[in-house]
């Protein structure tokens, strides 16, 4: 099924499953992370308790569901500054999309699924570009970024 079947769903997000699917995505993409040697290294220094629901809410915002994260968790300079300043990681970066492949896989939706590809598209770009782009510091991130919106077609302008 390409994206293109999915024209009766509005959103990425609905065809995902909405919050209960991505809260599903996030539990199996942090398992997978967790056991990876190199990826989990990122969460070695601890993480929020409430991570996975953080980041289902967040992807739910991304792609095309209601402003979760935004609304009352924080805004994407925030998120962005999470992830910087730990310099270049291309070898994790890799990992940590082929674990989210691994995740997609373990709520069922198939590679060949039109929904998994716009999710690994998303996933990948956003790990390979915003989530890696300040790599000397986190105070380079500048402030008030709002969450990138990602669509059927890609990134929304």
């Amino acid at each position: 099924m390409s994206p293109c079947d999915h024209r009766d769903v509005a959103s990425v997000f609905e065809a995902a499953g909405g919050l209960d699917g991505l809260r599903r995505l996030a539990d199996a993409w942090h398992i997978r992370v967790m056991a990876d040697e190199v990826v989990g290294h990122a969460f070695s220094h601890g993480f929020h308790a409430r991570h996975t629901e953080r980041l289902a809410a967040y992807w739910a915002e991304a792609l095309g569901g209601p402003p979760l994260y935004s609304a009352s968790l924080g805004d994407e300079t925030g998120v962005v500054r999470m992830h910087s300043g730990n310099g270049p990681h291309e070898e994790m970066d890799r990992r940590a999309i082929a674990r989210f492949d691994e995740a997609l896989v373990d709520v069922g939706l198939s590679p060949h699924d039109g929904v998994a590809q716009v999710l690994h598209d998303y996933f990948a770009w956003a790990t390979t570009t915003t989530m890696s782009r300040y790599h000397a510091s986190a105070e380079d991130v500048p402030a008030g970024l709002a969450i990138p919106r990602w669509s059927w077609g890609g990134l929304q302008a």
